[in-house]
Protein backbone atom coordinates (compact mmCIF):
# COMPACT_ATOMS: atom_id res chain seq x y z
CA UNK A 1 0.00 0.00 0.00
CA UNK A 2 1.32 3.39 -0.96
CA UNK A 3 1.31 5.89 1.92
CA UNK A 4 0.08 9.38 1.10
CA UNK A 5 2.33 12.42 1.10
CA UNK A 6 0.83 14.94 3.52
CA UNK A 7 3.32 17.77 2.98
CA UNK A 8 1.74 21.09 2.13
CA UNK A 9 2.20 24.83 2.34
CA UNK A 10 1.56 26.32 5.76
CA UNK A 11 -1.07 28.76 4.47
CA UNK A 12 -3.02 25.91 2.86
CA UNK A 13 -3.08 23.93 6.10
CA UNK A 14 -4.03 26.87 8.31
CA UNK A 15 -6.80 27.89 5.88
CA UNK A 16 -8.87 24.99 7.23
CA UNK A 17 -9.31 26.81 10.58
CA UNK A 18 -12.63 28.66 10.74
CA UNK A 19 -14.13 31.35 12.94
CA UNK A 20 -15.38 29.80 16.17
CA UNK A 21 -13.14 26.72 16.00
CA UNK A 22 -11.59 25.04 19.02
CA UNK A 23 -7.82 24.72 18.62
CA UNK A 24 -5.48 22.51 20.63
CA UNK A 25 -1.93 23.92 20.79
CA UNK A 26 0.95 21.70 21.82
CA UNK A 27 3.82 22.82 24.00
CA UNK A 28 4.90 23.46 27.57
CA UNK A 29 6.33 26.96 27.57
CA UNK A 30 8.59 27.01 24.52
CA UNK A 31 9.36 23.28 24.03
CA UNK A 32 6.88 21.74 21.61
CA UNK A 33 5.02 24.97 20.89
CA UNK A 34 4.28 25.46 17.16
CA UNK A 35 5.40 29.09 17.04
CA UNK A 36 5.36 29.35 13.24
CA UNK A 37 1.92 27.78 12.88
CA UNK A 38 0.61 30.21 15.49
CA UNK A 39 2.00 33.15 13.53
CA UNK A 40 0.38 31.74 10.39
CA UNK A 41 -2.92 31.57 12.26
CA UNK A 42 -2.53 35.25 13.19
CA UNK A 43 -2.01 36.07 9.52
CA UNK A 44 -5.01 33.91 8.58
CA UNK A 45 -7.19 35.90 10.98
CA UNK A 46 -9.77 33.36 12.16
CA UNK A 47 -11.80 34.90 15.00
CA UNK A 48 -13.66 33.82 18.14
CA UNK A 49 -11.32 30.90 18.74
CA UNK A 50 -11.26 28.65 21.79
CA UNK A 51 -7.60 27.89 22.41
CA UNK A 52 -6.52 24.99 24.60
CA UNK A 53 -2.90 25.07 25.74
CA UNK A 54 -1.00 24.27 28.89
CA UNK A 55 0.05 27.92 29.19
CA UNK A 56 -0.28 31.26 27.39
CA UNK A 57 3.46 31.53 26.66
CA UNK A 58 5.10 34.86 27.49
CA UNK A 59 4.21 38.33 26.22
CA UNK A 60 5.05 38.63 22.53
CA UNK A 61 5.45 34.88 22.04
CA UNK A 62 3.34 31.99 20.77
CA UNK A 63 -0.29 32.15 21.88
CA UNK A 64 0.15 35.76 22.96
CA UNK A 65 0.19 36.81 19.29
CA UNK A 66 -3.36 35.46 18.95
CA UNK A 67 -4.42 37.24 22.14
CA UNK A 68 -3.00 40.56 20.98
CA UNK A 69 -4.75 40.19 17.63
CA UNK A 70 -8.10 39.70 19.36
CA UNK A 71 -8.67 36.24 17.88
CA UNK A 72 -9.25 34.34 21.14
CA UNK A 73 -12.55 34.45 22.98
CA UNK A 74 -11.85 31.56 25.36
CA UNK A 75 -8.66 30.06 26.75
CA UNK A 76 -8.56 26.68 28.48
CA UNK A 77 -5.26 26.38 30.32
CA UNK A 78 -3.44 25.50 33.54
CA UNK A 79 -1.77 28.84 34.33
CA UNK A 80 -1.15 32.35 33.01
CA UNK A 81 1.62 33.33 35.39
CA UNK A 82 4.24 34.04 32.73
CA UNK A 83 1.99 36.25 30.61
CA UNK A 84 0.96 39.54 32.21
CA UNK A 85 -0.92 40.50 29.04
CA UNK A 86 -3.11 37.39 29.22
CA UNK A 87 -3.80 38.10 32.90
CA UNK A 88 -4.86 41.66 32.03
CA UNK A 89 -7.25 40.41 29.33
CA UNK A 90 -8.78 37.93 31.79
CA UNK A 91 -9.19 40.56 34.52
CA UNK A 92 -10.80 42.94 32.03
CA UNK A 93 -13.26 40.26 30.92
CA UNK A 94 -11.97 40.44 27.34
CA UNK A 95 -11.38 36.69 27.25
CA UNK A 96 -12.97 33.85 29.20
CA UNK A 97 -10.39 31.68 30.97
CA UNK A 98 -10.98 28.17 32.28
CA UNK A 99 -8.28 26.86 34.59
CA UNK A 100 -7.47 23.17 35.01
CA UNK A 101 -5.00 21.31 37.14
CA UNK A 102 -2.20 20.39 34.74
CA UNK A 103 -2.66 16.64 35.01
CA UNK A 104 -6.41 16.99 34.65
CA UNK A 105 -6.02 18.97 31.42
CA UNK A 106 -3.76 16.26 30.03
CA UNK A 107 -6.17 13.53 31.11
CA UNK A 108 -9.19 15.30 29.61
CA UNK A 109 -7.36 15.55 26.29
CA UNK A 110 -6.26 11.91 26.51
CA UNK A 111 -9.87 10.90 27.15
CA UNK A 112 -10.99 12.85 24.11
CA UNK A 113 -8.51 11.00 21.96
CA UNK A 114 -9.51 7.63 23.41
CA UNK A 115 -13.21 8.19 22.80
CA UNK A 116 -14.08 8.39 26.51
CA UNK A 117 -16.78 10.89 27.47
CA UNK A 118 -15.34 11.93 30.82
CA UNK A 119 -13.00 10.95 33.64
CA UNK A 120 -13.50 11.04 37.40
CA UNK A 121 -11.09 12.83 39.71
CA UNK A 122 -11.03 14.00 43.33
CA UNK A 123 -8.60 16.79 42.45
CA UNK A 124 -10.19 20.18 43.09
CA UNK A 125 -13.03 19.01 45.33
CA UNK A 126 -14.06 21.94 47.52
CA UNK A 127 -12.10 24.51 45.47
CA UNK A 128 -12.88 26.99 42.70
CA UNK A 129 -11.85 24.33 40.19
CA UNK A 130 -14.99 22.39 41.12
CA UNK A 131 -17.43 25.23 40.48
CA UNK A 132 -20.14 24.27 38.00
CA UNK A 133 -18.94 20.67 37.68
CA UNK A 134 -20.97 17.57 38.42
CA UNK A 135 -19.99 15.59 41.51
CA UNK A 136 -20.66 11.85 41.76
CA UNK A 137 -20.02 9.36 44.52
CA UNK A 138 -18.13 6.11 43.93
CA UNK A 139 -17.61 3.68 46.80
CA UNK A 140 -18.45 6.43 49.24
CA UNK A 141 -15.98 8.94 47.82
CA UNK A 142 -16.82 12.15 45.92
CA UNK A 143 -15.40 12.73 42.45
CA UNK A 144 -15.64 15.54 39.93
CA UNK A 145 -16.82 14.61 36.45
CA UNK A 146 -14.14 16.03 34.13
CA UNK A 147 -15.50 16.01 30.59
CA UNK A 148 -13.25 14.89 27.74
CA UNK A 149 -11.76 17.49 25.42
CA UNK A 150 -11.83 17.31 21.65
CA UNK A 151 -11.07 20.06 19.16
CA UNK A 152 -11.58 20.96 15.54
CA UNK A 153 -7.84 21.38 14.98
CA UNK A 154 -4.56 20.59 16.73
CA UNK A 155 -1.35 22.50 16.03
CA UNK A 156 1.84 20.59 16.87
CA UNK A 157 5.61 21.06 16.68
CA UNK A 158 7.85 18.10 15.89
CA UNK A 159 11.59 17.77 15.49
CA UNK A 160 11.32 15.19 12.70
CA UNK A 161 8.66 13.86 10.38
CA UNK A 162 8.31 11.81 7.24
CA UNK A 163 5.96 12.66 4.36
CA UNK A 164 3.19 10.48 5.82
CA UNK A 165 3.22 12.42 9.10
CA UNK A 166 4.97 10.07 11.48
CA UNK A 167 6.33 12.48 14.09
CA UNK A 168 9.25 12.49 16.51
CA UNK A 169 9.58 15.11 19.24
CA UNK A 170 12.78 16.33 20.88
CA UNK A 171 13.03 15.49 24.58
CA UNK A 172 10.47 17.41 26.67
CA UNK A 173 8.92 18.91 23.54
CA UNK A 174 6.87 15.72 23.50
CA UNK A 175 4.70 16.98 26.42
CA UNK A 176 1.12 17.59 25.21
CA UNK A 177 1.72 16.98 21.51
CA UNK A 178 1.02 13.21 21.29
CA UNK A 179 -2.18 13.55 23.33
CA UNK A 180 -3.45 16.42 21.20
CA UNK A 181 -2.72 14.57 17.97
CA UNK A 182 -5.38 12.03 18.96
CA UNK A 183 -8.00 14.50 20.15
CA UNK A 184 -8.63 16.70 17.10
CA UNK A 185 -10.54 16.29 13.87
CA UNK A 186 -7.67 17.83 11.89
CA UNK A 187 -4.00 17.75 12.91
CA UNK A 188 -1.42 20.14 11.49
CA UNK A 189 2.22 19.50 12.37
CA UNK A 190 5.16 21.80 11.74
CA UNK A 191 8.46 19.96 11.65
CA UNK A 192 12.09 21.00 11.64
CA UNK A 193 12.95 18.37 9.00
CA UNK A 194 11.13 15.89 6.78
CA UNK A 195 12.99 12.62 6.30
CA UNK A 196 12.35 10.18 3.46
CA UNK A 197 9.71 7.55 4.14
CA UNK A 198 11.34 4.74 6.11
CA UNK A 199 14.23 6.86 7.39
CA UNK A 200 12.54 7.54 10.73
CA UNK A 201 13.10 4.49 12.91
CA UNK A 202 9.89 2.87 14.12
CA UNK A 203 10.85 3.16 17.80
CA UNK A 204 11.56 6.88 17.28
CA UNK A 205 7.97 7.61 16.23
CA UNK A 206 5.98 9.28 19.02
CA UNK A 207 2.88 10.13 16.94
CA UNK A 208 1.92 7.73 14.13
CA UNK A 209 1.12 9.41 10.84
CA UNK A 210 -2.41 8.01 10.83
CA UNK A 211 -3.32 10.80 13.26
CA UNK A 212 -1.74 13.60 11.18
CA UNK A 213 -3.43 15.39 8.27
CA UNK A 214 -0.89 18.04 7.23
CA UNK A 215 2.90 18.26 7.48
CA UNK A 216 4.66 21.61 7.08
CA UNK A 217 8.45 21.68 6.93
CA UNK A 218 9.95 24.79 8.53
CA UNK A 219 12.48 26.76 6.52
CA UNK A 220 14.02 28.20 9.68
CA UNK A 221 13.37 28.59 13.40
CA UNK A 222 12.52 32.09 14.59
CA UNK A 223 14.01 33.69 17.71
CA UNK A 224 10.96 32.52 19.67
CA UNK A 225 12.33 28.96 19.55
CA UNK A 226 15.73 30.09 20.85
CA UNK A 227 14.65 30.46 24.48
CA UNK A 228 15.55 26.83 25.02
CA UNK A 229 18.99 25.50 24.07
CA UNK A 230 19.35 21.84 23.18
Amino acid sequence: MRLSDKQCRMESAIAHIKDGDTVLVGGFGVPGTPMTLLQALVNHGAQNLTVIKNDANEPGMGVDHLLRNGQVSRLITTHLGLNSHAIALMNAGTIDVEFNAQGILAERIRAGGAGIGAVLSDIGIGTELAEGKQVVEVRGKAYLVETAIRANVALLHAELSDPFGNLAYAATARNFNPLMAMAADRVIAETEAVLPLGALAADRVHTPGVFVDHVVELEHLSEEYAVVER
